[in-house]
């Protein structure tokens, strides 16, 4: 038999007697030890060793296995039994039994369905000494059917209501793992609002607009087959509802104020409680008459489940969850039943008893009902099964007495309950076996001296042997006063010497024969380092060595490894190890730490270490200036109770004089190692009189100072305790606040030890109401810092005091504070609520105060709590955040301002004292009047043509009312910045576009748009565009416009232009133009009159109105010669027109050169466009010139040639402040600048 090894040893008998182990049949677990030798011939019953679950689910698209495996001597015989009745494998092509096994395996891949398998299996494995029997095995095959096909209506319902989406997945074995997804195989975002039961449902406690979907898909995922299953899609719509009424919760589920729960033992709790109201309810479980175990209780689905592992018969009773939101609170109860299938108190284990023995085997088990016990023989049920005299039922105990071989045989034993079974075996192997050593022979143990020597003797026999141990070939069994001897046959020597070196003999005896075994014992001698390395201290560069002598056992042989820092060495070639000695060349700073020297062998291990520290090298001694040496020699002498003298001796100045010394002092009563600062003293001072507080036990010393720094401190005094006294200062910071509604807080600073002045500091704490006559009540605490006085009335005024006390006597009497006692929430909501709205966005709030009575606390002030309950204009209710207004004090009014015009607000008021807030005003419901909107959220200009431009518009953001109408001005603004005359326009407040036709071609204009309510205008949003124009050109006719017969050129453009340059152009000649515009819908033709200024330089480039390299030469020659015909004329009419000469005389920046990327003129400078017209530049209306004028160049009004006169007598042109500009044409003239080119590109 093998024995159980235990850790403690037999006790003996006293007195010096031969070591025997008497070991007493044991009824517990014995097995038959797996040495091989032994199995060989020894018969053992059948053992089940392995089998397959009881309730086995198995997967059909797989062979099925069934196992069953056993052990036993000779080799145990399978059979099987399905469904009760004996299953002849050999008869089923599909099924086979696997060689030395009783393994089944049940080909059904090939062909054959698995639900022609289905039953309840069960194993016999038999030899010649009894059979043992497996569990019942239920075999069935998975199931993952599809959902029923059913039409699933779209679910419509209002903003706020509850839903349970229900899932009823197929009825699956193994039951599935249901979620919820979309269409994307997404999962659905769950919260404390929105989640999934146990039972798959998805519940909804209230519902939002952005529920909506049309994908509300439940999954069932069956993990055997690894297959999921889909329900159809559910459509959920959600309308938003005018009211949105907020209500108290209801449970979704369970249903009722109480259900019933039952689990079994060991199972997983799982409690749920869902509820819907709004706003959304929290859930919260309490158990009924007892706490929720701490490390096994969980909460899941956002607190909707309590879930209990490992439950137990002691977490039966009533379980409580409350559903609760702002509105209100419910509850429901759960009575939870454990029960518990049959488990073991103590299994039955096997025997191995010798002839004529007795022994027992107990099957005890427990449940919830208490299980029935049943026994079974051989697999037979007792009660039938063959008799043997040798054995007694009783029970749940056999009984076994006067065994014989024939009594071999292997028990069952069945505890079963309404919730499961228990089915253990266990044989009774009756043998008669001589005793038999299983430790090899001559074995060798080597232990070092001084320490715990352990020598074995494995045995087996039946009837179980004694064992006794001798030291020697000739010893006698050895004593238990030196030797200990444990139940498994170990021979202990608790402290192995050199002399219990030798041969020691094991004895094994039965009734049957003796057997024994002899191992050897050595005792080697410790490793031992009898030369340790050393701390050292070396210079950076130089080379340290550590040593490390070991001596050991000359039998062993030790290995030496050296360590740094407990890591291995550095691999580093400085670093050099020898037999005895580690050497470090040139030391670094890294170098540093701490080295072991490990000394190994085979049987022990010691160590050894040193410390390195690395230093710079010692520099040249130069002349010491540094701060003073510390003092020395402190000494107390005229000691009374409080003061003393101190004196000292001052260390080296260090070739700087002391200026002063610092004296500290030390408390080592209430203060050790903490020194505060007492007094200083000048430098040529070496005593001093220092004065003491009582009951301090003192220590004193010194440090000097010079003009280099301060000194180290001396060495401390030798200490002085001054005689206690009664304290001379009370407590400071004494307050009384309430914690409680009950209560009175009083607390304090504690005066330190140092001011306590003497042993058994305590407080005399004393208290009465303010306005009462009670006397004062007072209590002595010990040295804390805070008293609560029970049992008080709810926030009333209290004198307060506190004053320190100790074993000589009592403080001076204190001062007298005021405090309260604990405040509660008021009791009484502010009355006569009323509201005065001002303006569409400010109210004011009037309200009676709450009497101080029913504050019951300090008043801190009204909080206002609003809201925007509706928005008239869209007529659309909806709960949003409140807002809060808090007025401090005592005020009785207040003003709510940034409210929304149009809309609807709710509020009402609560009082506020130190505890929170007290009961809610009635709501008071307000509207505040229509305000005027916003500035419309965007304006842009869109489509410009000739004469028109098209206005796109958002409404305004907030529009604060009823828009009743759009506000369009608009004016014209000429090149120099003037602005034209403005044009009002009303436009209805349902368009968001509108067209302005028969605008001025080539202009500028500026717009105002803004909205109306019938409170008014609101903000205005301003915008700019420029209408456009086609170029055209005319030739100079003979006479002025106006006094011959007109003769007009015709001129084709690309309709895709938007501008044309007219060329040879006469100076001082008025021209009159025609733009027209040929289409599917006729002819249209817009027409001007224009005048030529005077003739002067220009520096304009047009090199893409010309088409050919001749005409271009050709037009060259022809302008200069018309300049030379002009200046002459102008010379004749009234005077020298000095153009060139001005040009080159004041190099105006005004008229800039083209740019030669793009060929347009570059910008005006920004200083000069806002420049005005100058007196006398306008033209008279008979288009002459005055010879006045005459002398000026049109660069001097800032617009160089492009400035024009009008039919009028205006200035035309660009307009300069524009921030854009068109781009150039491709195909303008690059030629050099012409006298005679003074034209105007209407841009």
């Amino acid at each position: 038999m093998q024995l159980k090894i235990m850790p403690k040893k037999k006790p003996l008998s006293a007195g010096r007697v031969p070591l025997i182990l008497l070991l007493c049949q044991m009824i517990s677990a014995l097995e038959v030890p797996l040495d091989p030798k032994l199995l060989e011939d020894l018969v053992q019953p059948p053992t089940i060793t392995q089998q397959s679950p009881k309730d086995y689910i198995i997967d059909p698209r797989e062979n099925i296995v069934i196992q069953c495996e056993a052990k036993g001597k000779p080799p145990p015989s399978f059979s099987w039994t399905r469904n009760g009745t004996h299953f002849d494998i050999d008869k089923d092509p599909l099924v086979t039994m696997k060689p030395d096994s009783g393994t089944l395996i049940i080909n059904i891949m090939s062909e054959g369905k698995a639900e022609t398998y289905e039953g309840v299996y069960q194993c016999t494995a038999r030899n010649e000494r009894g059979a043992a029997v497996s569990n019942n095995i239920v075999v069935r095959p998975s199931r993952s059917p599809l959902w029923t096909k059913e039409k699933l209506e779209p679910i419509i319902l209002r903003n706020g209501q509850s839903l349970v989406l229900p899932c009823r997945p197929p009825i699956g074995l193994p039951p599935p793992i249901i979620f919820w997804m979309d269409n994307s195989f997404q999962r659905l975002p769950q919260s404390e609002r929105v989640s999934q039961g146990l039972n798959g449902d998805l519940y909804f406690s209230n519902v939002l607009p952005e529920d909506t979907r049309e994908d509300y898909i439940c999954y069932a995922r069956f993990n055997h087959t690894q297959t999921i299953q889909q329900k159809q899609p559910i459509s959920v719509k959600v309308i938003s509802a005018k009211s949105n009424r907020e209500r108290p919760p209801t449970f979704l589920t369970p249903e009722g104020n109480a259900s019933n729960k039952e689990e079994l033992r060991g199972n997983v709790l799982s409690l749920e409680c869902i509820a819907e109201g709004l706003p959304t309810p929290i859930i919260y479980w309490i158990k009924e008459d007892g706490t929720l175990p701490m490390n096994r209780t969980f909460y899941r689905n956002f607190q909707k489940t309590l879930q209990i592992i490992q439950v137990s018969e002691a977490d039966s009773g009533n379980y409580q969850c409350i559903a609760k939101n702002a509105l209100g609170a419910i509850h429901h109860t759960i009575s939870v039943t454990v029960k518990a299938a049959p488990y073991w108190i103590m299994a039955p284990q096997n025997l191995v008893l010798s002839p004529g023995e007795d022994g027992a085997l107990i099957c005890r088990a427990n449940g919830n009902p208490k299980p029935r016990i049943s026994w079974l023989s051989n697999g037979v049920p007792i009660e039938i099964a063959p008799d043997d005299p040798s054995r007694k039922i009783d029970g749940d105990t056999i009984i076994f007495s006067n065994v014989q071989e024939r009594s071999s045989a292997v028990y069952q034993c069945n505890a079963s309950n309404e919730y499961g079974y228990l089915l253990a075996n266990a044989f009774v192997n009756v043998l008669a076996e001589p005793p038999r050593i299983l430790t090899s022979a001559n074995t060798l143990y080597q232990v070092i001296a001084n320490r715990p020597a352990f020598l074995d003797c494995a045995f087996f026999g039946s009837p179980l042997p004694t064992i006794e141990w001798f030291k020697g070939a000739k010893g006698s069994a050895l004593g238990e006063d030196v030797y200990g001897l444990h139940e498994n046959g170990t021979l202990e020597i608790p402290v192995a010497q050199k002399e219990s070196t030798g041969t020691y003999t094991c004895v094994a005896r039965n009734k049957l024969g003796m057997a024994k075994n002899e191992v050897n014992l050595e005792i080697k001698d410790p490793t031992r380092i009898i030369k340790q390395p050393e701390y050292a201290v070396v210079q950076r560069g130089n080379t340290v060595s550590f040593e490390c002598k070991v001596k050991h056992d000359h039998t062993l042989i030790p290995t030496v490894t050296w360590l740094k820092d407990n890591c291995e060495l550095p691999n580093d070639g400085r670093f050099t190890v020898d037999k005895d000695h580690l050497v470090v060349a040139e030391v670094s700073d890294d170098d540093g730490g701490t080295y072991t020297c490990v000394a190994n062998t085979t049987l022990d291990s010691v160590s050894a270490s040193a410390v390195l520290s690395v230093v710079a090298p010692t520099p040249t001694p130069a002349p010491i200036y540094d701060v003073p040496n510390p003092p020395f020699d402190l000494e107390l002498t005229d000691q009374l109770d409080k003061s003393v003298q101190l004196s000292w001796t001052p260390g080296d100045d260090n070739n700087s004089p002391i200026t002063k010394f610092i004296i500290e002092y030390e408390d080592a009563m209430h203060e050790a190692g903490l020194w505060h600062h007492q007094t200083e003293v000048p430098g040529t001072q070496t005593t001093a009189q220092l004065k003491l507080s009582p009951y301090v036990n003192y220590s004193f010393r010194v440090m000097a100072e010079n003009s280099l720094g301060r000194s180290l401190p001396s060495e401390a005094s030798e200490q002085y305790l001054t005689k206690a006294a009664e304290p001379d200062k009370n407590p400071m910071t004494v307050e009384g606040l309430g914690s409680e509604p009950d209560n009175l807080v009083i607390t304090w600073k504690p005066l330190n030890g140092f001011e306590s002045n003497g042993p058994g500091l305590q407080y005399k704490v004393s208290w009465r109401q303010k306005d009462g006559d009670d006397e004062w009540t007072s209590v002595v605490v010990a040295n804390v810092s805070k008293y609560i006085v029970s049992g008080t009335p709810t926030f009333v005024p209290y004198l307060i005091k506190v004053q320190a006390l100790n074993d000589v006597g009592f403080a001076p009497e204190p001062a007298v504070v005021m405090g309260h006692s604990g405040e509660d929430l008021p009791m009484v909501a502010p009355g006569n609520v009323h509201v005065n709205v001002v303006n569409s966005t400010l109210a004011e709030v009037h309200w009676d105060p709450v009497p101080l009575k029913s504050i019951r606390g300090h008043l801190q002030g009204y909080r206002i709590y609003y809201w925007k309950a509706q928005s008239s204009s869209k007529r659309n209710r909806r709960h949003i955040e409140k807002k809060i207004l808090t007025f401090q004090g005592s005020k009785t009014h207040g003003m709510l301002p940034g409210l929304e015009p149009f809309s609807h607000y709710t509020l009402h008021i609560r009082v506020v004292n130190g505890k929170g807030e007290g009961p809610a005003s009635p709501d008071r419901v307000f509207n505040t009047p229509e305000g005027v909107p916003s500035a419309p959220s965007a304006l842009k200009i869109v489509n410009p043509t000739l004469d028109s431009l098209t206005l796109e518009w958002d409404p305004p953001s907030h529009p604060n009312g009823i828009l009743t109408e759009y506000t369009l001005k608009y004016q014209p603004i000429n090149s120099t910045h003037e602005l034209g005359p403005l044009v009002d326009l009303k436009i209805p407040a349902n368009k968001t576009r509108w067209t302005l036709k028969n605008l001025n071609f080539s202009t500028r204009y500026k717009f105002y748009f803004y909205a109306q309510t019938s409170a008014g205008s609101g903000s205005q949003i301003t915008e700019e565009a420029v209408t456009t124009v086609d170029e055209a050109g005319i030739l100079p006719p003979d006479v002025g416009a106006g006094k011959g017969k007109e003769e007009w050129r015709k001129e084709i453009v690309n309709g895709s232009r938007s501008f044309f340059g007219l060329k040879g152009l006469m100076p001082g000649t008025a021209y009159k133009v025609r733009v027209g515009a040929e289409g599917d819908s006729g002819y249209v033709s817009s027409e001007d009159v224009f005048e030529t200024g005077p003739a002067m330089a220009s520096r304009q480039v047009d090199i893409a109105t010309q088409g050919w390299f001749i005409g271009l030469m050709c037009a060259v020659a022809l302008l200069i010669l018309i300049l030379l015909i002009v200046c002459f004329i102008r010379r004749n009419k009234g005077g020298k027109y000095p153009v060139k000469e001005k040009e080159d005389a004041h190099a105006d920046p005004e008229i800039q050169p083209m740019k030669e990327d793009d060929g347009t003129f570059g910008e005006y400078s920004d200083a000069e466009d806002h420049k005005p017209l100058k007196k006398g530049s306008r033209t008279p209306s008979d288009r002459t010139v005055k010879k006045e004028d005459s002398d000026d160049s049109l660069v001097d009004y800032g617009e160089g040639v492009n400035g024009q006169f009008n039919e009028d007598g205006s200035f035309i042109g660009q307009y300069s402040g524009k921030k854009e500009k068109e781009p150039a044409e491709g195909n303008e003239s690059s030629e050099a600048p012409s006298p005679v080119n003074a034209m105007n590109s209407f841009v």
